[in-house]
Order: C-alpha cells, then sequence, then structure tokens
C-alpha cells in the first residue's frame, strides 16, 4: 500500500484575498508543501509582501492586483497566472466580504450587489476560467462560512452569498467531475480574522463567541492550512462536492 501525499510539489496555486489572514496562512502553507503561488487580493502592495515571504521559501510566487467582483479583472488574473506559470492546478476562492446591514428594511442596493459579486460571481467566474488551464487532477476549493448554514439577521446578505457558493461548489463538482476535477468548500466557524475583530472587538466579546465552540476557542488563520493542504492535494483524491465545516465543534 502506498500511502496518499499531502505534498504539492511543483503545482500552480492561485489563492485569493491572500494578502492577509486566511489567504495569507494558506499562500505560505502551499509554499512549504512545495507549491508555486499566485498571490492576489486588491492592493497589489500587499500582495508583494506575502509573494516576498513564499520566495524566501524557496518557491515561486507572482504578485496580481485583483478585485474578484470585477469580471474582468477575474481574467485578468487568471491570463497573468497562465502567462507566468503555464497553467494553474489549484484555485483557492478566499476573498470574501461581511458587511453588516442594520435592519433587513436597510439593505441597500450597492450592499447587495458588492456582498453577492465578491463572494458568489467571482468564485463563480474564477472557476469558469480557471478550468480551461486546469488538468485532471486539479481542484478548486471555495472558502465558504457557517453563516450559509445558520443565517442570522446580520448576516442575511452574507449568508446568502456564501450560500450561493456552496451551491456552486456542489454544482461544479458534478459538471467537473468528469475531467478529474475537484470541487470542495471549507465552510470556516470562527478565526481570528479582521472581520471577526470588527464583530467581536473586545476581549469579552470573543470570550462569550468561544463559548459556542466545543473547544473553547476562536481558531487561528493557520488553523485552516491542513484542510487546505488536504483538499489541493493527492490524499483527498476521491473527495468531491462536499462542505467541509470546520468550526472546532461548534453548536
Amino acid at each position: 500500500m502506498t500511502l496518499p501525499s499531502f505534498r504539492l510539489d511543483d503545482k500552480v496555486v492561485i489563492v485569493t484575498g491572500a494578502s492577509k489572514g486566511l489567504g495569507r496562512a494558506m499562500a505560505l502553507g502551499f509554499a512549504e508543501s512545495g507549491a508555486d503561488v499566485v498571490v492576489s487580493s486588491r492592493k497589489v502592495v500587499d500582495c508583494e509582501k506575502v509573494a516576498a515571504e513564499i520566495r524566501a521559501l524557496g518557491r515561486r510566487a507572482l504578485a496580481v492586483a485583483c478585485h474578484v467582483g470585477d469580471w474582468d479583472q477575474c481574467a485578468a488574473l487568471v491570463d497573468a497566472a497562465v502567462a507566468e506559470f503555464g497553467r494553474i492546478d489549484v484555485l483557492v476562492n478566499n476573498a470574501g466580504i461581511a458587511p453588516v446591514p442594520p435592519s433587513l428594511s436597510e439593505v441597500t442596493e450597492e450592499l447587495y450587489t458588492k456582498t453577492m459579486d465578491v463572494n458568489f460571481k467571482g468564485p463563480m467566474r474564477l472557476a469558469g476560467l480557471v478550468v480551461e488551464h486546469m488538468p485532471a487532477g486539479g481542484s478548486i476549493i471555495n472558502i465558504s462560512s457557517k453563516a450559509s448554514l445558520r443565517p442570522s439577521p446580520f448576516t442575511m446578505v452574507y449568508a446568502a452569498a456564501k450560500a450561493a457558493q456552496n451551491t456552486l461548489t456542489r454544482a461544479a463538482a458534478q459538471e467537473l467531475g468528469p475531467r478529474g476535477i475537484r470541487v470542495n468548500s471549507i465552510v470556516c466557524g470562527m478565526f481570528h480574522t479582521d472581520s471577526f475583530h470588527r464583530a467581536a472587538p473586545t476581549a469579552e466579546a470573543q470570550s462569550a463567541a468561544s463559548r459556542g465552540v466545543s473547544l473553547g476557542r476562536i481558531a487561528d488563520p493557520d488553523e485552516i492550512v491542513g484542510t487546505a493542504i488536504y483538499l489541493a492535494s493527492e490524499a483527498s483524491s476521491y473527495l468531491t462536492g462536499e462542505l467541509i465545516l470546520l468550526d472546532g465543534g461548534g453548536s
């Protein structure tokens, strides 16, 4: 019996929203596992900082500015990746925003459009583009949220966008399976990210939030890396169309 490999040697990975938080943690984790990484977010200066960290690990990196809610910028990102590396083995749709409307009646068209564009339109557009440059064995990983499964009033638009992304995961997995391309989602609970700290800015608020987690704490960004590498690697070669809940055993 040959044990499955979790290595990503010489794989080409695009990570959106990679300049900080979960995206940065995954980009560095992929590089440490042997991958070359396209680091993307809205500001190229921030991308370059992460790209420099990846190069320091001995891997190649390309920094590309991209607002994933923009149809044409998504195409430019994929074109830049293919021009540099020739193919794309893994796409991680991590970029996301979670604005909080005061109430249902106060949801603005701008908030709705921006939230849906970044959290659903962008991942859908990028997935459709990368598969034309993705060989069999490729993997698309969508970073979703537990809000998509258990929405609350203040997450209503964000939760709906992420629920749409979950649908994308399952539908695309069916379409792309015959081509040997897998599509899965990591459905995240609470991590120490900028958006979490905006929602729970004090130690008391964070402590209260952690009481509903079986492990009794909020996750560090690095704790997404193991699951992401599993989904990107041959170790998950027979797994597709799944929503993997990564929430510390939240209630």
